[in-house]
């Protein structure tokens, strides 16, 4: 289910809070959830996985992700929670497809190589080739 990125990141699909213990014994100090609430009936709401993030000691971000892409405070909002985690961190939406743009798209914008960010998402079994113009743009922008 978790799917590493690097050392410090992983991504998931939709957690549930019953997942959160093993994601803490797994040496995960924070959560961040990308995934709106509502957007498919049945899924966990973001409220209950935050109690039980903080149940098990570990610091809970939302940054929802809509279908209309991402902006440019979500990725300083991502590039904050994970500086600020101090550990390894799970991201995590539907499929874990957003969660991985997100983090390439803030890592970008701190500097990291594209190429490096494509090759650590493909090994974790995301594409994003086409995401590239975003995060040579992020990049750019500083």
């Amino acid at each position: 289910m978790l799917r590493p990125l690097d050392p410090t990141i992983a991504v998931a699909p939709q957690i549930t809070p019953d997942d959160v213990p093993a994601i803490a014994a797994a040496g995960y100090v924070a959560i961040v959830n990308n995934r709106p609430d509502g957007e498919e009936p049945g899924q966990p709401e973001g409220d209950a996985i935050r109690v039980a993030a903080e149940a098990a000691g570990l610091a809970y971000t939302a940054i929802p992700i809509t279908h209309a892409g991402f902006s440019r405070p979500q990725v300083d909002a991502m590039r904050d929670a994970l500086a600020a985690a101090n550990g390894p961190v799970l991201a995590y939406c539907r499929s874990g497809t957003r969660s991985c743009n997100l983090w390439a798209l803030a890592r970008a914008a701190q500097g990291d190589d594209a190429d490096a960010l494509t090759a650590k998402a493909a090994g974790a079994g995301y594409d994003l080739r086409g995401l590239r113009p975003a995060l040579d743009a992020v990049a750019h922008a500083g």
